[in-house]
């Protein structure tokens, strides 16, 4: 549950994150759980980066290694 002073530029921000992971993950076809187990993190875990929950940055780098491309190609787009 996001906390209630984060600013709304900020939700946002991460709800697309999360959208640029799931569409570079659904475009290499792969599922949540590949992506987890190539990553090494826990499938609820790209369950929730995708929906834009909290995510730590050591997951982030994972997540993008996974997918071959730079993090910043998931944070701006």
């Amino acid at each position: 549950m996001p906390a209630p002073d984060q600013p709304q530029w900020i939700l946002d921000a991460r709800r697309a994150v999360g959208d640029r992971i799931r569409v570079r993950r659904v475009h290499q076809n792969m599922t949540q759980e590949t992506l987890a187990f190539t990553a090494g993190v826990d499938r609820s875990t790209i369950q929730r980066m995708e929906g834009g929950a909290e995510m730590k940055l050591s997951h982030l780098l994972l997540v993008a290694h996974a997918l071959r491309v730079h993090v910043t190609d998931l944070l701006h787009g």
